[in-house]
Formats: structure tokens, C-alpha cells, sequence
């Protein structure tokens, strides 16, 4: 009955495709959170480090285009903090079936996983960090697979532009000296793992894993709800470049 009441008050849809009076249907959950986690840094330009290193190994759990990206907006900056229900137990799932092969490199102490952190005008506006709770999902995920995991808020973000509409370069700018390191420089070093919400150019988790490097904190991995499929392409895109493989044993896991 209240349930009820309260719909009508505040009418309840489906954030991907409009459905009423369903939080989410089940069609674009398992579109948004469904599938297996999938290698998305192939169609991530700024994550090329143009040094023979591979780059960074990014797991996504969806291509970032129409209804996912609606749902993604919609809990990021629309006041859908619900469905954090619909990305946690996707994303810890996500990461226990990836934690096999981080295990190799997962050493010397439990991995930290570390969110992305919003830029102060934007956790302003949405009363809390929204990245911070797939951290911790992504945490559990990893410690359940048999790697052991913490969630470690180790970076802040400094006033600067949105990255909305920005171009590759201009977002790899905008965030070199905004993203800053939070803990106490005396702190053990610990090899880390990014948590993000979507994936575009990559300059977010070049700038991130850049200032963890600089502290002496390996970066091995990142997560991301979403990944966008790059100009001209029309979804997601599988790594097939040899040095891009997620190899165990080698510096990138």
C-alpha cells in the first residue's frame, strides 16, 4: 500500500527504456550488468603509453551507448542512487570471475581499490561519491575470487572543468593537475586497482594511474560500468593486439 502511494507521489520508470512502475526491467539490466566482464581498453586511445607497455587492462560490464548510458546518467547525476542495487552485485560479480588473473600479481598485501573520485562541484550537486560504492563492490568481488581486497580512497580531485564534451586531449589537460594523491606519503607502498564509472578516451585512468605511479603505487587493472564504443565504431571492441593481452607473469598481471 505504500509502496503503491508512493509511486503515485513519485512515479517510478525504468531509467533505460521508460517501463513504469519497475525501478529497472529486466531487459536492460541484463543489457547495463548482465554479461561477463569484457576487455575495453582496445577503444581507449589515452591509455596507449607509447612506450612498448601495454596498456592498461580496463574490464567493462556493458558497451556505453543508448539505453546503458541513459541508466548510467540517470544514477550518476539524476538522483538514482537505487540503482547502485542493479551496478554493486554486478560489479562484484565482474570481479570475482576477473580475480583469477590478477592473482599473480596480487603480492605483497591485500590490492588497493581505489575510486575515481567526482570533482568537488559535481559531489556537490549529488550529496555523495557515486564511484565510492562500486569500490567497495569491486573489493568484495576480488576477495571473493581469492584475491584479498580494500577499497582505499586514495585520490581527490581538485576544482577544474567537467569533462563533459570534452575532447581526448582536452580531458587528458583538464585532469593533469586536478587528480591528486589523498594518503600520507609515508604509507606502504601497494599495487592498485581503478574503479571508474565509464570509459571514454581513457585520460580519467591515464591521469589516475599516473599520480599513483609517481607515489610508487603499480597500478595492474581498472573496472568501469560501461566503456564507449569509439568514433566510428558500433560496439564493443575485443583486444586482439598481443601486447594488449592480459598475460600472468608479466608487469601488467
Amino acid at each position: 500500500m505504500l509502496t503503491a502511494l508512493a509511486r503515485l507521489v513519485v512515479p517510478v520508470a525504468c531509467p533505460g527504456c521508460g517501463r513504469h512502475d519497475v525501478r529497472w526491467c529486466a531487459s536492460c539490466a541484463r543489457t547495463a550488468a548482465g554479461g561477463a566482464p569484457w576487455r575495453a581498453e582496445g577503444g581507449a586511445p589515452r591509455l596507449d603509453r607509447c612506450d612498448g607497455r601495454a596498456p592498461l587492462p580496463v574490464w567493462a560490464l556493458a558497451d556505453g551507448t543508448d539505453d546503458v548510458r541513459a541508466i548510467v546518467v540517470a544514477w550518476k547525476d539524476h538522483g538514482r542512487a537505487d540503482l547502485d542495487g542493479l551496478f554493486r552485485p554486478a560489479l562484484t560479480r565482474a570481479a570475482a570471475r576477473t580475480a583469477p588473473r590478477l592473482a599473480a600479481v596480487a603480492t605483497g598485501g591485500p590490492l588497493a581499490v581505489v575510486p575515481v573520485p567526482s570533482s568537488p562541484g559535481a559531489r556537490w550537486r549529488r550529496g555523495r561519491e557515486p564511484v565510492r560504492s562500486l569500490a567497495a563492490a569491486v573489493a568484495r568481488g576480488l576477495t571473493a575470487g581469492g584475491v584479498r581486497a580494500e577499497p582505499v580512497a586514495a585520490l581527490r580531485r581538485r576544482p577544474s572543468r567537467d569533462q563533459v564534451g570534452l575532447g581526448a586531449r582536452e580531458r587528458g589537460r583538464n585532469l593533469a593537475s586536478a587528480l591528486v594523491l589523498r594518503e600520507r606519503p609515508s604509507r606502504a607502498v601497494r599495487r592498485c586497482v581503478l574503479v571508474d564509472d565509464v570509459l571514454t578516451t581513457g585520460a580519467t585512468l591515464a591521469a589516475a594511474e599516473e599520480v599513483l605511479e609517481r607515489a610508487g603505487r603499480a597500478v595492474v587493472g581498472a573496472f568501469v560500468l560501461a566503456a564507449t564504443p569509439p568514433p566510428g565504431g558500433s560496439g564493443r571492441r575485443a583486444t586482439t593486439d598481443p601486447r594488449q593481452q592480459f598475460t600472468l607473469g608479466s608487469p601488467w598481471g
